[in-house]
């Protein structure tokens, strides 16, 4: 069975029930106009719901099949737009000309699309490597033609957990990685063949090869060619002689962990409830875990609660504008660095950019295919993990660092208290320490610290918590 199979069933309920209360909508407006055109003086704030209303259809048509009806509404958004801040009623003529692009827009609502994209959006699915590949996790394939080197280097490799599989020569590569199956291929830049035919081999591999299989390039050259070749070939990573084996292992660990990533937590405020469901619905069909508020009064709550690590804000709200609120975000200290996206019809660039100096990252606009919105919050949440990665994690080790330990055990030890459950808190010192810096100096004492570190990653279950005190 198609595991997205669901979430497109209910996407397409999504759009169904759109079309189904969209006379209700344009109803709606169509009562409100009369109101206004009706009324002897300009009753601003019924201008601005009738404006809001609008611009709505201009970010949802699309969205749900109808994207006539978001050209035609963005086009009447234009005509309403600045009329609200009159002090008089618009004139005669104004007033005709939004009555004719409201009848155009009324028109359009039953034009639907005939051709509508799957709303999972299938080129960024994730392109899982092959069985075989998961099984042989903890193999690797080193390519070096010096024959000592190729030794001394498989044999530190190996006391990290890995089963390394040496080649001298970069002509047999593909056909080695047919026979062996490895998750990793280690190589070095130069080889007999010349300067630079370790990147230019692994260039000339399959597509599918290089797609589905990380390689490292290490090298005596650090210049600017031998690594932008190493890029283009595809390289994950460049380790410069002599290699250090406990950051080339670090970096295998990386690729070859089978910890499962964390979910992306994505909080939605849109006053559409349908629009909101909709990316609600299209993210999670990737994965990510989402939370959907349509009441802004309801935000600091939801962040308490959900600790969200994006969020998306429509740009106009009942009661309080996306730029207001995004403001208000800011002033919580510990959500100042959580991405901020908006996400509107909004097309003029001065509005986006004031909105954005308030505190968002970036501005979307409405409507937006779901690829589009799938990569721009991928993007955004994978950097927001890295930079805090650096404010949480020890640089030495990886593990948390003394005052992020120190906040979880606080965290864990409210949680025990609250459900009555035992915890466990353990400290691990290293006899002798200081006797290993001063025999064999500080940077064998950090090995000995980073193989620490790297026996109780190994050693300890997912849900144990290890931090350098």
């Amino acid at each position: 069975m198609n595991p997205h199979s669901d979430v497109n069933d209910i996407m397409r309920e999504l759009r169904e029930r759109y079309r189904k209360q969209l006379p209700e909508k344009l109803a709606q407006i169509d009562a409100l106009w009369e109101q206004i055109e009706s009324s002897q003086f300009l009753d601003k704030d019924k201008m601005q719901i009738m404006h809001r209303m609008v611009h709505s259809l201009t970010g949802s048509g699309a969205t749900f099949g109808v994207s006539a009806l978001s050209a035609t509404a963005r086009m009447l958004e234009g005509l309403l737009h600045g009329l609200d801040q009159l002090d008089d009623k618009p004139s005669d003529e104004q007033l005709q000309r939004i009555m004719s692009q409201w009848q155009v827009v009324k028109a359009s609502a039953s034009q639907m699309d005939t051709v509508v994209s799957p709303p999972v959006p299938g080129l960024l699915q994730a392109e899982h490597v092959s069985d075989e590949l998961v099984r042989n996790r903890r193999r690797i394939v080193l390519v070096e033609d010096d024959l000592v080197q190729a030794r001394n280097l498989a044999l530190q490799i190996s006391y990290f957990g890995y089963e390394v599989h040496v080649l001298h020569d970069v002509s047999k590569l593909q056909q080695v990685i047919a026979e062996v199956l490895p998750s990793v291929v280690v190589m070095d830049v130069v080889h007999p063949e010349g300067a630079l035919a370790g990147p230019l081999g692994y260039a000339s591999l399959s597509e599918e090869i290089r797609y589905k299989l990380p390689v490292f390039f290490i090298s005596s050259r650090s210049d600017f060619e031998a690594r932008l070749h190493a890029v283009r070939a595809g390289g994950a990573a460049y380790f410069v002689k002599p290699v250090d084996i406990g950051m080339l292992a670090d970096k295998l660990d990386s690729v070859t962990s089978e910890q499962e990533i964390e979910p992306y937590r994505v909080l939605i405020m849109d006053d559409s409830s349908a629009l909101a469901n909709f990316f609600a619905y299209t993210l999670g069909s990737v994965g990510m875990q989402t939370r959907v508020i349509t009441d802004p009064s309801l935000m600091l709550q939801a962040l308490s609660e959900f600790n969200p690590e994006l969020i998306l804000l429509d740009m106009y709200m009942p009661g309080c504008d996306g730029a207001e609120l995004a403001t208000v975000i800011r002033q919580q200290e510990a959500y100042v660095s959580t991405p901020i996206v908006f996400l509107s019809a909004e097309t003029n660039i001065d509005k986006q950019l004031a909105a954005m100096r308030l505190g968002a990252d970036d501005f979307l606009t409405k409507p937006i295919e779901a690829p589009h919105l799938v990569a721009s919050v991928t993007a955004r949440v994978e950097r927001s993990r890295i930079l805090r990665s650096f404010m949480v994690k020890d640089s030495l080790t990886g593990l948390y660092n003394h005052t992020k330990i120190k906040e979880r055990l606080d965290f864990e030890l409210a949680r025990a208290l609250r459900q009555q459950r035992p915890l466990v808190f353990a400290m691990v010192d290293i006899d002798h320490f200081k006797h290993v810096n001063d025999t064999y100096g500080h940077l064998t004492g950090d090995r000995v610290i980073k193989s620490l570190s790297r026996l109780l990653q190994q050693r300890l279950r997912k849900t144990d918590i290890v931090g350098r005190y």
